[in-house]
């Protein structure tokens, strides 16, 4: 991205510093790793109607834009949603034509975009996938939706363990890496991926780290907590396996969620997910409202549209 487009998009998110976090032009900056970020603009030079980020990354001699690591969403940003339908349609009809010529694209889009029409016309296919959203204003109320044996299970923890929060990034890294080991996964970054995300996330005060811990000292679980001006996002998390019983995990969820309410003054918190179906179950069980998103792909290369067709 040259400097002129740059400082132009910096200036965007600080006229509009309600953009979500994934948006941030120091977001990117973190988690764009192994590629490069730029952004298209749609309106007036002085007066941007509508933004699109994106993140390209080259492998195999293909070029294509993809999500960046630690970015749940990104695509179509509008400060606005007000005005017709046909000048939603110019606005979505210039940004794509500005896209750069790639090979592949796929984005994940924020919820709160909804058009998709220009993006079908254009020869993207699209799909929906579903968040979990839950309306924290009144946290009495929604500890009272919690699905009873949860309740149980989070006041059964409350006897067992204590919150800590800290700022050892390190120390949730090595708790993250156990809930994957436990799963017989990779981890999907390094740490050093993670430390860069979390240091950016912390010069920008937006980032808690919860642990839950027992009176011997022992840490059952952890949390990464991430907010912007609207949403706190259940961002990371990770357990002891030889602890799991203990229930911490969901009793530090509710401290998640008391925190986002109590200490942030925020009325939303996303679940980033999930489509698992175990994941899903806990997600709807703690009374979060399925909230669909768009993710939207595109094949220009025959050798990538054979490859998808053929599977």
């Amino acid at each position: 991205m040259d400097n002129k487009t740059r400082a132009r998009y910096r200036a965007f998110c600080a006229a509009y510093p309600e953009i979500p976090i994934f948006y941030q032009d120091w977001y990117l900056d973190a988690v764009c790793i192994g590629g490069s970020w730029s952004v298209v603009f749609a309106g007036s030079p002085d007066n941007p109607e509508a933004v699109w980020p994106y993140f390209v990354k080259e492998k195999w001699g293909f070029s294509y834009i993809t999500q960046p690591l630690f970015t749940k969403y990104m695509g179509i940003w509008e400060p606005s949603v007000d005005g017709s339908l046909s000048a939603s349609h110019q606005r979505r009809e210039s940004l794509i034509r500005q896209l750069p010529k790639v090979d592949a694209f796929m984005q994940n889009f924020h919820p709160s975009f909804q058009n998709g029409l220009p993006l079908y016309w254009a020869g993207y296919r699209q799909e929906i996938r579903y968040t979990y959203r839950l309306d924290i204003e009144h946290p009495a109320r929604v500890f009272s939706g919690i699905n009873r044996n949860m309740r149980r299970n989070i006041l059964k923890a409350d006897s067992l363990v204590s919150l800590e929060l800290s700022a050892d990034a390190g120390r949730f890294y090595r708790m993250n890496q156990m809930s994957f080991g436990r799963q017989g996964l990779p981890m999907p970054y390094s740490k050093a991926a993670f430390l860069a995300h979390d240091a950016a996330l912390a010069a920008h005060q937006q980032r808690q780290i919860f642990f839950a811990v027992d009176k011997e000292g022992h840490t059952h679980a952890a949390a990464y907590l991430i907010w912007d001006q609207r949403c706190a996002y259940y961002h990371l998390s990770g357990d002891d396996p030889a602890r799991r019983a203990s229930g911490a995990g969901i009793w530090l969820l509710w401290q998640c969620i008391r925190y986002a309410r109590e200490t942030l003054g925020l009325n939303c918190f996303d679940f980033e997910g999930s489509m698992l179906r175990e994941v899903e179950a806990i997600r709807r069980q703690f009374g979060a409202v399925q909230t669909p998103y768009f993710f939207a792909w595109k094949n220009t290369h025959w050798l990538l549209r054979w490859l998808r067709a053929n599977g």
